[in-house]
């Protein structure tokens, strides 16, 4: 039977490398490849002597479809990408189009952008833990963190009324100001969350078998990161002491006192306290931010890139045309091009976008960290026994709408 044309042979992948070894297919459909990723595994026995990675199962299009949208409408697609971070995603393409824009941001705006960033990265980090834990046989940290990652989804809800892809965080400010009852909402969560992580780490740190699983597997050299443009949590347990927010701060987090955590071994079990510690991290950014938040505008005052108040829509008629041909419209940056990078739960994430004077993008690219961290599973799997792809891939944090876009 011929093969469909679309799914990539294995010969035309790589070669054997000897002939009494055995190919082994994982995935694209595979609950532990957290996506329609599929690996492909040379063994000579269970040991792996080769893999290889093979994406485009879920090719959308999205950068080329954004070519043909309004800067304001490319955030909705933004959000669709690590759909765990979908308020980084905001907030990198955001950053891009104001670099092009050369507009200004009050500073409770950037505040209420690194609580919505910083509240999506411990989401995403309790998505990872929860299936990473449950790859491995451990059940119960999964219900942990899920309750957790409601309570911040709730909190999401209240801002925009949406509870994964907000879309809240656009060219110019937010669409609207931190909701009432939000700060009591963020006070309660902040009071509770570092116990619960103190009962996740309980659950795994010492943990035998968790242990057994995750220590001295898929280590990761700092150089190799480096080679392989690796960034966030995979870099960091390496000992690659890079994270954005300290090296090239943005939306005020120059004003917020906080500590990177950096691995010793850069194997899987350093890439779970880090990414632990970072949570813990995240809350204090978060408990500095909503003690501090400073008072004025979310949104710029430049007409020309943010609407107009909504309380002068229903006395002025100059206002409401400015509003429709905004949304209709949207605006058009100078001439140029411009790139913005923030640290996202999973590294590295920015967007390269060009303008040509005209209403929407020329070029809109994204600088996927989980596309860029993936090419390292080829190297850590190699020598490791068939079980050992699981945590290794689970160590990574991937997610494929990003990969694939």
């Amino acid at each position: 039977m011929n093969q469909p044309t679309f799914m990539p042979s294995t010969e035309t992948i790589f070669q054997r490398t000897a002939e009494n070894t055995m190919i082994v297919n994982m995935g694209p459909q595979h609950p532990s490849t957290h996506g329609v990723l599929r690996v492909i595994c040379e063994l000579e026995g269970e040991t792996i002597i080769q893999c290889k990675c093979v994406i485009g199962y879920l090719h959308t299009g999205m950068e080329k479809e954004a070519e043909y949208q309004q800067y304001h409408k490319c955030v909705v697609m933004t959000d669709r990408m690590d759909y765990l971070n979908a308020n980084g995603n905001n907030l990198a393409h955001a950053l891009a189009v104001e670099k092009l824009l050369g507009c200004e941001i009050p500073r409770r705006a950037q505040y209420l952008r690194v609580i919505l960033a910083e509240l999506s990265r411990i989401a995403s980090h309790l998505v990872w833990l929860g299936t990473h834990a449950l790859d491995l046989g451990a059940m119960t940290p999964f219900f942990y963190c899920m309750q957790q990652r409601e309570l911040i989804l709730d909190m999401f809800e209240m801002f925009s009324g949406v509870r994964m892809m907000p879309s809240w965080i656009v060219p110019g400010g937010l669409r609207g100001d931190m909701p009432d009852g939000f700060a009591e909402k963020l006070d309660a969560f902040l009071k509770g969350f570092p116990g619960e992580v103190d009962v996740l780490e309980g659950l795994l740190s010492e943990n035998p078998i968790f242990k057994e699983r995750t220590y001295d597997v898929g280590v990761l050299t700092a150089t190799q990161a480096l080679e392989l443009g690796c960034s966030g949590p995979i870099a960091r347990a390496s000992g690659v002491p890079f994270d954005l927010r300290k090296s090239n701060p943005y939306s005020s987090y120059e004003d917020f006192n906080f500590d990177i955590a950096i691995g010793k071994r850069g194997d899987v079990y350093d890439r779970y306290l880090v990414r632990m510690a970072e949570m813990k991290e995240s809350a204090k950014i978060l408990r500095q931010a909503i003690d501090g938040l400073p008072e004025g505008g979310f949104r710029t005052s430049d007409r020309k890139i943010a609407p107009p108040p909504r309380e002068e829509l229903d006395n002025s008629m100059e206002s409401v045309i400015h509003h429709f041909k905004l949304y209709t419209e949207g605006f058009r940056p100078p001439v140029g091009e411009a790139y913005a990078g923030i640290e996202g739960s999973k590294g590295e994430l920015g967007f390269y976008v060009v303008s040509d004077g005209t209403n929407r993008p020329y070029r809109w690219h994204e600088r996927p960290s989980s596309f860029m961290n993936l090419k390292s599973l080829e190297i850590l799997a190699v020598g490791r026994m068939i079980a050992d792809v699981i945590a290794i891939i689970g160590s990574i944090d991937i997610v494929l709408g990003e990969i694939d876009r």
